[in-house]
């Protein structure tokens, strides 16, 4: 028996793919209901406005916002009962393993059949990690990447949000306005992201993020 009364969060930037995910999807799983995000920032939204338990996640690691496997770090870290699939044009194992390594249920290939998607996903929804065929999953390292993993989930979802805005270049006059607070509220935020990842000031923040991003690959 496959589940019903479903609430499935589409994570992905684009609207083709989301539309054909939830349509092939919306026939395996009837009486499901779908949301969908165009980045780290609408996600998050969703999460934050919503009294609705969401049942699964189906993230894009490259996502507008997302830097890599940031989004699904702070996933996991905040919102632990809730699971996510990554959906990537990434295929290689390294990628599939860290994903796999930062508490990702599943990794669904973007070139998977739909037959396949609605499998992997069944799989999931009922506790399973779900694979592609024939991955190996390899050790991930202790390499810088995995040190920063660390230091981002030590984040608040606010402080996170914060350091997505100084990524994408805002200043703090911007970020308090955006946010609905107030610049002195973004400049505490900011010495507690500076003292949590290690660094002194917004570049080396950003930079510090970027390493969890990957080269960008067409869907």
């Amino acid at each position: 028996m496959k589940p019903e009364n479903l609430n499935i969060i589409i994570a992905d930037d684009h609207p083709l793919f989301r539309n054909a995910l939830r349509q092939a999807l919306a026939t395996a799983f009837t009486n499901t209901q779908w949301f969908e995000a165009d980045s780290a920032d609408a996600l998050q939204n969703l999460l934050d406005n919503s009294d609705i338990e969401y049942d699964v996640v189906l993230l894009d690691l490259q996502m507008p916002g997302s830097h890599g496997y940031s989004t699904l770090i702070h996933l996991r870290t905040h919102y632990q009962e809730l699971p996510v699939v990554v959906i990537s044009a990434h295929e290689d194992n390294t990628t599939i393993s860290r994903a796999i390594h930062y508490g990702s249920s599943g990794f669904i290939p973007k070139s998977s059949s739909m037959e396949t998607l609605a499998t992997a996903l069944e799989a999931v929804l009922f506790g399973d990690v779900w694979l592609p065929e024939g991955v190996e999953l390899q050790e991930v390292s202790d390499d810088g990447t995995d040190q920063m993993a660390s230091k981002l989930s030590d984040l608040t979802p606010q402080q996170y949000k914060v350091l997505q805005m100084f990524a994408e270049g805002l200043l703090n006059k911007q970020i308090a306005y955006d946010l609905g607070v107030s610049e002195a509220t973004i400049k505490a935020h900011a010495t507690a992201i500076f003292r949590k990842l290690g660094v002194r000031n917004r570049t080396q923040a950003v930079i510090a993020l970027q390493q969890l991003e990957m080269e960008k690959v067409d869907i």
